[in-house]
C-alpha cells in the first residue's frame, strides 16, 4: 500500500490555500495521471528507490531513468497564495499568484519529434537516452505529471499593443514543477500547448504546430547565439485538431496541435505585479516582490529598505542590455507586450518574432501589428514604455523621496541602452577602444544597409571574413553576396575608406586577429523566417528532418558548416518567401 507522504509545515499565508491542495486529492506515484475534474493532488515528495544511489550521488551525474528524478512545486504553494477554486473553468480570479490545473492530454497519439541533449544533460541531469522512454513522452506532452508536483497556471495581466488588457494569465501553459540539478541551479518547466486553464478566455488552450516549431528553435537559437532566454526541452506533436484563423480573415483551418517543453529561471514577468496593483492586491504585491527579489536578486538585499529601488535598477539595466542584443543580432521580438517581458531580462513567449534579413529599421516580424508599434525600430523605446508601466506599480509602495530615486533610475534606461549597443556594434565591425567617430561610423553603415536593403547577418558576416587588401582593392569576391549588394551605394567607397583608417588605430592588431574576433560575435547563420517556414511546411507533412537539421546548425552559429551551406542557409532569401508573412494567432 501507498504511504501518503507527512505534511510539510509551513510557516506563510500560503498554508492557508495549501490546506485545499491537500483536501482535494492524494498523491499517487512517479507519472501520475491527471485527477478526476475539482480534484488535486496532495503535496507529496517522490521517494527514491532503495536500490538506487544515494542523493548526493545522483547528483553528480546524469541520470539514465526517470525513476529517481523529481520536480517539485513546494516553494511557489508554501509561499505565494493559490486560488481557492479547485474548478478549471475560464473565470476572473483574484488575491492569488497560481491557479492549480493539471494539463489535458492530447486524444490521439503523440510523438516525440525534437529534444535538446544540452537542456537535458547539462540543466535536467538526464542522459539523452532517457528521452527514448515512455515515461519521457509521457511527461513532456502533459499526459501525466511527476508526483510530488503540482501544476500551476499563472495570473497575471498587461498592456497589449499598449492598452491594458486586465486579466490575462497562462492560458495554454502549464508549469509542471522545479527542478534543482547538480549545480544548485532551480529551472521551472512548462509545457506551453497543453490545454485550457483558468486565464485562457475564449481560446482552446492549444498551440499549433507551425508556431511550437518556431519557438523550439528560436529559443535554442538564441541562447547559442549568447542572448538571455528560455530554453526549449522538447517537441511534441499530435494529430489533435486544432483550428485556427491564421490572419484574422475568416479563413478557418485545421492544423495539429503540439507542445513545447521550455524551462527558465522564472515566468515572473511585468504583467505578474501589475495585475496585483490593478486590483488594489497591495499586500499581495509586496509578498510577491520579496519572493522575487530573494529568489532571484542575490545582490539586493530583502530587508533593505530601498530594495524595490534596487530592484528596479536591476531590471532596468537587464531590459536595456537584452534589447540591445536582439539588436545586436537582428532580432525583433513582434509582441512586446508587458505581459511578454520578464522580470530577470530574459526572451520570453516566443509569438510572431523574426530575424531581420534585409536591413530595416521599420521591419515588422508580427502580420497582426498592423500599425508597426513593435517594428524593430522601436523596440528600445517600447522597453522604456514596458519599464514606466513598472515604474507605475512600484510607485505604490514607495514614498515620495525613493519615486523621486526610481525616476531617476529609469531616466538612466536611454543611456545603458545607447552605450550597450554602441559596445556589441563596435565589437560587430572589430574596433577596439574608444575613439571619435565610432558612432558615425556605425551609422554610416547601417544606412548604407538601409539603402541598398542589404542582409543584416550577412553583410556583417562578410566584413568578418574578408581581408583588409581585398576592402581596399574594392575586390570583393563573388560569394560575399551580401557586400556586393552594398557596394552599389555609391558612398560605400567613402566608409570603406573610414573603416579601413579606424582598423589601422587598433592597437597591436593584425588583419587575422581582427577576422577571428569579427566571426566570433557575426554570426552567419540565424533563424531567418523562410528557415523555419521550409522546416513548418515539411514538419507539416511529418518530415521533422529540417527542424533537426536547423536545431544542429544552430548550436554553431558562428561556425561555417557544410550542411548549412547546402542548404541556402547563408544565401539570400528564396523567391517564395520574400513576402512570408507571420501573425499572433496560434
Amino acid at each position: 500500500m501507498e504511504r501518503r507522504a507527512e505534511r510539510p509545515r509551513l510557516r506563510t499565508p500560503g498554508s492557508i490555500f495549501l490546506a485545499v491542495l491537500l483536501y482535494c486529492g492524494a498523491g499517487r506515484g512517479l507519472l501520475e495521471e491527471p485527477p478526476a475534474p475539482g480534484q488535486r493532488p496532495s503535496l507529496e515528495h517522490f521517494s527514491i528507490n532503495a536500490s538506487s544511489p544515494g542523493l548526493c550521488e545522483q547528483k553528480t551525474r546524469v541520470g539514465t531513468s526517470l525513476a529517481a528524478w523529481s520536480l517539485s512545486s513546494e516553494s511557489l504553494v508554501g509561499v505565494l497564495p493559490i486560488d481557492p477554486i479547485c474548478e478549471n473553468y475560464v473565470r476572473q480570479v483574484r488575491n492569488c499568484i497560481f491557479s492549480v490545473v493539471y494539463p489535458t492530454p492530447f486524444k490521439s497519439k503523440t510523438r516525440l519529434v525534437a529534444v535538446s541533449k544540452d537542456v537535458l544533460e547539462n540543466i535536467l541531469d538526464l542522459d539523452l537516452s532517457v528521452s527514448k522512454t515512455n515515461d519521457f513522452l509521457q511527461l513532456v506532452s502533459g499526459e501525466k505529471i511527476v508526483s510530488g508536483s503540482i501544476p500551476l497556471a499563472h495570473r497575471y495581466g498587461g498592456h497589449q499593443f499598449g492598452s491594458w488588457e486586465d486579466q490575462l494569465g497562462d492560458g495554454r501553459a502549464h508549469l509542471i514543477g522545479i527542478y534543482t540539478n547538480r549545480y544548485g541551479e532551480r529551472w521551472e518547466l512548462q509545457l506551453k500547448g497543453s490545454g485550457k486553464t483558468p486565464y485562457s478566455r475564449i481560446g482552446d488552450g492549444r498551440a499549433v504546430l507551425r508556431s511550437s516549431v518556431r519557438e523550439f528553435l528560436a529559443s535554442e537559437a538564441l541562447h547559442y547565439l549568447g542572448i538571455s532566454t528560455s530554453r526549449a526541452l522538447s517537441l511534441v506533436v499530435s494529430d489533435d485538431d486544432v483550428w485556427r484563423d491564421a490572419f484574422y480573415n475568416g479563413n478557418i483551418q485545421r492544423e495539429r496541435g503540439a507542445v513545447v517543453l521550455r524551462i527558465a529561471k522564472s515566468w515572473f514577468r511585468i504583467g505578474s505585479l501589475e495585475i496585483l496593483a490593478h486590483y488594489g492586491e497591495l499586500d499581495l504585491l509586496r509578498q510577491l516582490l520579496n519572493f522575487v527579489i530573494r529568489e532571484h536578486f542575490p545582490s539586493v538585499d530583502v530587508k533593505d529598505p530601498n530594495r524595490y529601488l534596487d530592484f528596479f535598477s536591476n531590471v532596468v539595466s537587464g531590459t536595456a542590455y537584452l534589447i540591445a542584443s536582439w539588436m545586436s543580432v537582428g532580432f525583433a521580438h513582434g509582441v512586446c507586450n508587458t505581459d511578454n517581458f520578464s522580470l530577470l531580462s530574459i526572451t520570453i513567449d516566443y509569438g510572431p518574432f523574426g530575424f531581420m534579413e534585409a536591413y530595416d529599421p521599420n521591419f515588422v516580424p508580427n502580420a497582426s501589428d498592423d500599425k508597426g508599434r513593435y517594428k524593430i525600430g522601436n523596440q528600445a523605446s517600447v522597453g522604456m514604455f514596458n519599464l514606466n508601466k513598472l515604474l507605475q506599480v512600484l510607485n505604490l509602495l514607495l514614498d515620495p523621496r525613493q519615486k523621486q530615486l526610481a525616476d531617476q533610475i529609469l531616466e538612466r534606461y536611454a543611456t545603458l541602452y545607447h552605450t550597450r549597443f554602441k559596445e556589441l556594434f563596435k565589437a560587430k565591425l572589430g574596433l577596439l577602444s574608444e575613439k571619435e567617430g565610432d558612432d558615425f561610423l556605425v551609422a554610416f553603415l547601417l544606412h548604407l544597409m538601409e539603402e541598398t536593403k542589404a542582409d543584416f547577418t550577412m553583410t556583417f558576416r562578410e566584413l568578418s571574413e574578408i581581408t583588409q587588401d581585398q576592402l581596399k582593392n574594392l575586390s570583393i569576391p563573388q560569394e560575399f553576396w551580401a557586400l556586393k549588394t552594398l557596394s552599389k551605394q555609391e558612398l560605400f567607397t567613402n566608409w570603406v575608406t573610414m573603416y579601413l583608417l579606424r582598423l589601422k588605430s587598433n592597437i597591436n592588431d593584425s588583419d587575422s586577429r581582427r577576422r577571428k574576433r569579427m566571426t566570433s560575435v557575426n554570426p552567419r547563420y540565424v533563424l531567418k523566417n523562410w528557415m523555419a517556414e521550409s522546416a513548418v511546411r515539411k514538419a507539416e507533412r511529418n518530415d521533422f528532418s529540417e527542424v533537426r537539421l536547423l536545431q544542429k546548425i544552430l548550436q554553431h552559429p558562428f561556425q561555417k558548416q557544410s550542411a548549412a551551406e547546402k542548404a541556402g542557409y547563408s544565401s539570400p532569401t528564396p523567391s517564395w518567401a520574400r513576402d512570408l508573412k507571420v501573425s499572433c494567432s496560434s
